[in-house]
């Protein structure tokens, strides 16, 4: 029942963190975080307060960037946990001229760490499964630069070349459904749930501080 518990408390938290982005409620939104929380996104990489930031200000500017949930699976291992859980981002931006829609497939890969005893994340880093871009005129004409398309990674190409469209530097090694940097995500959230949380010294650090910092 214990671990039923846990696991429910995650989810609660990685529903909270769509629901309070997406409406802007910058106060709750900053709750679902541990202290040393970090975000990883295609325009973003840094820490929690930063990205509050960032995704402030972007709201403020116009830019919009949905997310709607799938289901999740959850290990909770003592204080810690990693959760995936599937989504879909949703952007839409001028490209070329034209207005349009981007729709993103994926997961979220959460690192999570029991702080005074609420559930919050250390580490977000989304894997990007597959996009697809359409203008929202559907009789439109649109013309892609095919260089430009193909210097991103298949999962995320069309968000990748919206998100510069609109003026952000994408990140071009994130993971995707296969590959070497997914591989070396799995690695990361394994080595988290077996550092032994009762024995701080075991990694040199206080725990859930430097497995967040070998993920940056």
């Amino acid at each position: 029942m214990e671990d039923l518990l846990d696991r429910l408390s995650v989810r609660e938290v990685v529903e909270n963190w769509a629901v309070w982005r997406d409406a802007a409620d910058w106060e709750r939104f900053a709750t679902v975080w541990a202290p040393h929380g970090r975000m990883m996104a295609t325009w973003f990489q840094g820490s929690a307060e930063e990205f509050i930031e960032a995704s402030r200000a972007g709201f403020d500017r116009g830019v919009r960037i949905l997310h709607f949930l799938g289901g999740s699976q959850i290990d909770v291992v003592g204080t810690r946990a990693v959760a995936q859980t599937k989504m879909t981002i949703s952007q839409r931006g001028s490209v070329h001229g034209v207005e349009c829609d981007v729709v993103c497939t994926g997961r979220f890969y959460d690192l999570f760490e029991r702080v005074q005893g609420r559930w919050a994340i250390v580490h977000r880093q989304p894997i990007y499964e597959s996009d697809r871009l359409d203008p929202v005129d559907p009789a439109a004409s649109l013309t892609l630069d095919g260089s430009l398309l193909a210097a991103f990674p298949a999962g995320y190409r069309h968000l990748a070349y919206l998100q510069t469209q609109l003026g952000y530097e994408v990140k071009r090694d994130m993971p995707g459904l296969t590959g070497p940097e997914v591989r070396a995500l799995y690695a990361r959230g394994a080595s988290w749930l077996e550092i032994d949380d009762a024995n701080p010294a075991a990694s040199g650090s206080a725990p859930g501080t430097e497995p967040a910092r070998e993920l940056r």
